[in-house]
């Protein structure tokens, strides 16, 4: 069972990218899906979250300007990045909570760089 992430890249600001993240292998279901960015603090921020049923949370930062959806047949998860702006660049981290077996296990995937010109 890993995570994959895909997406990413250069974009000027004002602009958008799309990152997608899909659990792949055997499990009972993904509880959650969420994607963090490392801060110029280097501390992991939690930019959006979706749990199983859909509910979803955001930073502030980007609340009105990212979307988080999933594909719970696929075990995907898409963070839609709009309005873009130079703080937003980091590398992005997919992670998923998932149960195998009825045991809760955290997945997490390769880093993803963003970055945003000015």
């Amino acid at each position: 069972v890993q995570l994959q992430a895909s997406g990413g890249g250069l974009v000027q600001a004002g602009g958008s990218l799309r990152l997608s993240c899909v659990v792949s292998g055997s499990i009972d279901r993904v509880n959650l899906m969420d994607w963090y960015r490392q801060t110029p603090e280097n501390q992991r921020e939690l930019v959006a979250a979706i749990t199983r049923v859909g509910s979803t949370n955001y930073a502030d930062s980007v609340k009105g300007r990212f979307t988080i959806s999933r594909d719970g047949a696929k075990n995907t998860v898409r963070l839609e990045m709009n309005s873009l702006e130079p703080e937003d660049t980091s590398v992005y981290t997919c992670h998923a909570r998932v149960m195998i077996q009825s045991v809760e296990f955290d997945l997490w995937g390769q880093g993803t760089q963003v970055t945003v010109s000015s």
